[in-house]
């Protein structure tokens, strides 16, 4: 490998299913220098940087990073303390729970500082950003730009040698961006070692790299310095210049949008009247009292970052969110929520695409006519329309999912727009797409805007569209801090840029400034040495940080203490097989002596409830299909006399079969209790009295065979394997939704110190779920506890250490919260229920079911419970149970950790 360079690929080859991200990349970037990775959303700039990164599986081709190919697990393991890499996404590596200090403490124990070392870099590093006064503050209520700062403290926490960011700039306002460019600046003046290699999407930014790599549609365009990209396309401007190394179908009848004025009319003609226009959300304003009039035919930019309310304003614009104070005039006519008609004048397309990609282009836009009110006898032509005006009439029977960026956004407007409206609102319209299509995209907008008269809401962070404007309203920390035209801007400043501006404006709205100073110097560097199998630092910090995490978060705890108590409630009197007050009636067609006392002796039980008698077999029909009746006797008419010649007689029994279980309970006490009325009453001689043989049965451990002292042991290990089950399975598979799960593979913490660090603070809640449900066994269901309570509190230990494992294996195989619960709970509830013992025997035939009833741990803890409960048994009688869950608790963790990936794939 070259000296010289930070990072070499060699016919690099990434591919999403068909699709292919990365098509023989091979490149080398210099080291010790700012480089650039420029290009619209969906060319592979975030998969190069993850492969270089180490976070993606390498496919095919070759990548080395500071001489080390990353294919190989141990090279890039050890490569990795050397490599930062920031994701993109405003603090997708941040835990936005846990304060500006907890997270980077965090970081600094994935990297291994100890402690010392960690609050003197945590200092460091917040004072020079301007964070030190915020480290109490949690990271979810920073601003977009804190959190671009704590997420690159965080990356610099170790002094990494290679920094990797991924569209870092992305959604905050210039002021921001400003400030932390000037960041990276500072830090490349305290380490000139220091390689950074950042995507961006903004070409305004590629003057600012000493090296560039252009990339479309997952090749490279060009790989060199700024002034050689535009000396090789003879441009001055990088957009133009990206523009000119586009393919040239791509640039086919391309040309520079040219917005005419917007023509005099009438000025009380508004569209768009917001006076005093607030929303509050509890304590936090959103929006706070946002007055402006923006004329008919008017386009009108909306700037600011990402969560200075530009889209609360929005949504309160179109009817979806009712104003805290204020009011919003569309045509003279105030908004109301609940005024649907008013939706019919507006088109609004959001920043993300929303259509429907089991749909054709064209069924989508007859969809949203149809949706918005447009007569049937219309639809197929408006959309015909909308095709050609578009230039969507080449793609009208392919679905969304295959068409281009540019082709998406065409098609979002158009489906914006095929209703007519009067005013259409667009939220970041063109965000990553490229040039080309962004510039095609604004002439559809002028087009709509001056020809017809469609009033145009815009929100954008290109200043380049902004200057398409006629008027722009510039929006900071939910207020409004100008609304003018761009050129009277510029001229009040004495500026030429807008974002110059922008800033200036900002800088007076915020209190403060940025800390000045040196960035902190790197610590010394200690020879490389290999990774422990396992680093209790590490660990520690996983487990520090899912315990805050948690403390934070009532519903979990709640969840984890007390739902199992719930759930306890339900099936311990739920599941009861107690069954008594059983409604009976008699038909007695005898009318004897005998036959009352044969009625007698069956009401006379607990078991049963005697209700008014029947005269006919129809009225018997009627009051057992009502479910009055659960059993109807019927006492033939020579019953007594049957009975003194010493015949059986034959009494018929009705009984409601459609609850099978307690069908046949009925029938056993039936039965019982009239073999023991004949030995009592039938003559001595008679067959009926039984001959001189007698049966008695006893009943061991629950003597009065009640359901609460059966049924409460049994339950309880299901509830104590579902509850952190899923508690457990749902922390994991949050981080992968979320994408903090980089975190893992992007740092040295290896898949055992965050899976058993993560699990640990769920093994704590669930051994306090599981005492409480103890405690409600023996105190509220009154369940005596015959046997060891040590045993007991010694098999709770080790259970709760197994059920959350069982998440965590779960976990695994889930990216999705919502299929990981379902996963959890038919893979805990299922065999706990059905397999393991607890209503029926093991099954014992060989088969699936036998296996698995006879290894899932369920059936083990089973024994313990019930032999402590109602049996009265130690450690003697229950060793074996109790090693087995042991067992299974360290398989089950072993298996967890080798399926938990250490890399996407």
């Amino acid at each position: 490998m070259n000296p010289d360079a930070a990072i070499e690929t060699d016919r690099i080859f990434f591919r999403y299913g068909k699709k292919t991200a990365l098509d023989a990349v091979s490149v080398r970037i210099p080291a010790r220098k700012l480089t650039g990775l420029i290009g619209p959303d969906g060319v592979g700039k975030s998969t190069l940087l993850a492969l270089i990164s180490g976070v993606r599986v390498m496919q095919q081709g070759e990548l080395a990073v500071f001489g080390t190919g990353m294919r190989d697990r141990k090279l890039r393991n050890r490569i990795c303390p050397r490599i930062a890499y920031m994701p993109q996404g405003l603090g997708k590596n941040l835990y936005f729970t846990l304060t500006v200090e907890e997270n980077l403490r965090f970081f600094a124990g994935l990297f291994g500082l100890n402690a010392e070392e960690g609050r003197r870099r945590i200092e460091q590093l917040t004072r020079r950003t301007g964070l030190f006064p915020f480290l109490d503050r949690p990271a979810g209520k920073l601003s977009g730009g804190m959190k671009q700062k704590l997420g690159l403290c965080c990356s610099l926490i170790h002094d990494p040698d290679l920094l990797i960011l991924d569209e870092p700039t992305t959604g905050v306002d210039p002021l921001a961006r400003r400030q932390f460019w000037a960041l990276i600046s500072a830090i490349r003046e305290g380490r000139p070692d220091l390689s950074v290699l950042t995507a961006t999407a903004y070409m305004d930014e590629a003057r600012r790299f000493e090296w560039l790599i252009a990339m479309d549609e997952g090749k490279i365009l060009f790989c060199g310095s700024p002034e050689e990209m535009l000396e090789r396309t003879g441009c001055s401007d990088p957009d133009q210049a990206f523009i000119r190394l586009l393919p040239a179908s791509k640039r086919k009848g391309h040309r520079s949008v040219a917005i005419a004025p917007l023509t005099k009319r009438d000025e009380r003609d508004y569209a768009i009247e917001a006076s005093d226009l607030t929303r509050k959300f509890g304590s936090f304003t959103a929006v706070d009292h946002v007055s402006f009039r923006i004329r008919k035919g008017e386009i009108f930019g909306f700037l600011g970052s990402n969560g200075c309310g530009k889209t609360t304003t929005m949504r309160m614009l179109t009817g979806l969110l009712e104003p805290s104070g204020g009011t919003v005039r569309l045509f003279g006519r105030e908004v109301r929520p609940s005024d649907l008609s008013m939706r019919r004048n507006l088109g609004y397309m959001t920043q993300q695409f929303s259509l429907y990609n089991e749909l054709t282009v064209r069924q989508n836009l007859e969809l949203s006519a149809r949706l918005y009110g447009v007569p049937e006898n219309e639809v197929s032509a408006r959309a015909g329309v909308m095709l050609e005006r578009f230039d969507l009439k080449g793609a009208a029977d392919a679905v969304p999912a295959d068409l281009p960026p540019g082709m998406k956004q065409r098609l979002s407007l158009a489906a914006a727009v095929i209703h007519r409206p009067g005013i259409l609102i667009l939220d970041e319209p063109t965000s990553g797409v490229d040039p080309v299509a962004r510039d095609r995209f604004w002439e559809l907008i002028a087009e709509l805007s001056r020809r017809d008269q469609v009033t145009v809401f815009v929100t954008t962070h290109f200043m380049n569209e902004a200057e398409r404007c006629d008027r722009v309203c510039l929006m900071h920390s939910g207020r409004s801090l100008v609304c003018d035209s761009p050129a009277n801007l510029k001229a009040v400043h004495r500026t030429s840029s807008l974002e110059t501006v922008f800033i200036r404006y900002l800088e007076e709205a915020e209190s403060g400034g940025e800390n000045a100073g040196q960035f902190p110097p790197p610590p010394e560097k200690s020879a490389a040495k290999e990774c422990p199998l396992f680093d209790f630092r590490r660990f520690y910090s996983c487990f520090l940080r899912e315990f805050l995490e948690l403390k934070r978060d009532p519903v979990r705890i709640v969840l984890a203490l007390f739902g199992g108590m719930i759930l306890m409630t339900v099936l311990g009197y739920g599941l009861s097989v107690d069954v008594e007050n059983i409604d009976f009636a008699v038909l007695d067609l005898d009318q004897s002596i005998q036959s009352v006392s044969y009625r007698n002796g069956i009401a006379g039980s607990r078991y049963f409830r005697e209700r008014p008698a029947l005269r006919t077999h129809a009225e018997a029909d009627s009051r057992l299909k009502s479910g009055e009746l659960a059993l109807v006797i019927e006492i033939p008419p020579r019953f007594a006399a049957d009975l003194q010649r010493g015949k059986n007689p034959a009494i018929a029994f009705w009984i409601d079969g459609s609850e099978s279980a307690r069908a046949e309970t009925i029938r056993g006490y039936v039965s019982a209790m009239h073999d023991q009325w004949l030995r009592k009453y039938a003559a001595p001689d008679s067959p009926s009295a039984g001959g001189g043989i007698t049966i008695q049965t006893r009943f061991m451990y629950n003597p009065e065979v009640k359901s609460l002292p059966a049924m409460v042991p049994s339950v309880m290990p299901v509830l104590m394997l579902m509850i952190p089950a899923i508690l457990s399975a749902l922390s994991v598979v949050r981080e992968k939704e979320l994408g903090s799960i980089l975190n893992l593979y992007a740092s040295p913490l290896r898949r055992s110190e965050f899976l058993l660090g993560k699990q640990l603070p769920y093994v704590i809640l669930a051994w306090a779920g599981s005492i409480l449900l103890i405690l409600m066994a023996v105190f509220i269901f009154e369940v005596p506890m015959k046997g060891s309570l040590l045993l007991l509190l010694t098999a709770v230990m080790v259970y709760g250490v197994t059920s959350t494992g069982m998440g965590m294996l779960f976990s695994s195989v889930t990216r999705s919260q919502i299929a990981v619960i379902f996963l959890t709970m038919i893979g805990t509830v299922f065999p706990g229920v059905q397999l393991c013992g607890m209503i029926t025997p093991i099954p014992e035939d060989g088969g699936i079911a036998s296996w698995i009833g006879h290894i899932y741990p369920v059936t083990y803890m089973l024994l313990i419970t019930r032999g402590v409960f109602n049996k009265g048994l130690a450690f003697a009688e229950l060793t074996d149970p109790l090693l087995i869950l042991m067992a299974e608790s360290l398989a089950i963790a072993a298996i967890g950790i080798l399926l938990q990936k250490k890399q996407e794939v």
